[in-house]
């Protein structure tokens, strides 16, 4: 009869070491997932940031001169309006930043992804269009690319003040 417990009891063992190993392959393997779905996601971000079409439109942004929203309606137009000569490669740099901004927001993104960018640069450069247009109307336009922008702010500047103290440690 004692060959009987044991044999229950070791085959209880087995089924639980079974699962216990099903169980740590699950987590290895879910890991494993996760990282190629954010490996893929930088690659796709990657291409886009790389495309012509993107790299004309950011260019094409960076070369705007203007002081204010007034200003820069006044010499490419109501970007609201859709005869602002503009429009396109603004919409296409905005929304892209706006994309990604939604992405990092709700944690689908990296903070060492979207670092690769030029976000700060960028809203900066674009902010006052965006303000401009919430004023006139269009009160969600880039929100996400603005929280995007002073959640890279915040961790650029706590990085500098991290630089700092080293650098005065040493």
């Amino acid at each position: 009869m004692s060959h009987l417990v044991d044999i229950t009891e070791i085959s209880a063992v087995v089924a639980a070491a079974g699962v216990l190993v099903g169980v740590i392959y699950y987590i290895v393997d879910m890991r494993h997932q996760s990282r190629s779905r954010r490996t893929d996601s930088f690659w796709r971000i990657l291409s886009t940031f790389n495309s012509k079409e993107y790299l004309e439109a950011i260019m094409t942004v960076f070369s705007l001169d203007f002081r204010d929203y007034d200003d820069f309606t006044s010499k490419y137009g109501d970007l609201l309006s859709g005869k602002c000569t503009v429009g396109v490669p603004i919409s296409m740099v905005g929304n892209l930043f706006e994309g990604a901004g939604f992405l990092f927001h709700n944690g689908l993104m990296e903070y060492d992804t979207v670092n690769q960018f030029p976000v700060i640069f960028t809203w900066e450069k674009m902010k006052v269009i965006a303000e401009g247009a919430r004023k006139a109307g269009f009160s969600g336009m880039w929100v996400e690319f603005e929280y995007l922008y002073n959640e890279m702010k915040k961790r650029t500047e706590v990085s500098v003040a991290k630089s700092l103290v080293s650098a005065q440690a040493a």
